[in-house]
């Protein structure tokens, strides 16, 4: 298979430009394989060079309500009433865990972004 790791920009380059080729590959197929392993290495790659934060609690609910076509009152099962709910998406209350808990069943927000102290000017508080 004749695979190396990926330390530098160009490794990394040309292994997107592979994985680009290879992604009609059937699996279980060498070239499948080859495919997966790459992707496993261009991960691992990009997670050290390229770490992503995680987003502010509210961008997060704000996100999901969006993708999911809700609006503020759909909320108030997982947050409480309507001006709680409003509090909250205005940054003028903090959530509570119980409303973490619900919000992660809820909304499948992953629970990391929803304990994120939220951030004032884009600096984390």
């Amino acid at each position: 298979m004749n695979i190396k790791p990926i330390r530098t920009a160009e490794d990394h380059r040309a292994a997107l430009k592979e994985i680009e080729m290879l992604m009609t590959s059937e699996m279980n197929t060498p070239e499948g394989d080859r495919l997966d392993v790459l992707a496993t290495l261009v991960e691992a790659y990009e997670a050290k060079h390229f770490p992503m934060e995680l987003a502010d609690p509210v961008d997060a609910i704000k996100f999901a309500m969006e993708q999911k076509g809700l609006t503020p009152k759909d909320l108030e099962p997982m947050i409480g009433r309507l001006n709680r709910v409003y509090e909250i998406l205005s940054g003028k209350r903090r959530l509570t865990l119980p409303m973490i808990w619900r919000l992660h069943e809820g909304l499948g927000i992953p629970a990391e972004a929803l304990i994120k102290p939220p951030s004032r000017d884009g600096v984390a508080v």
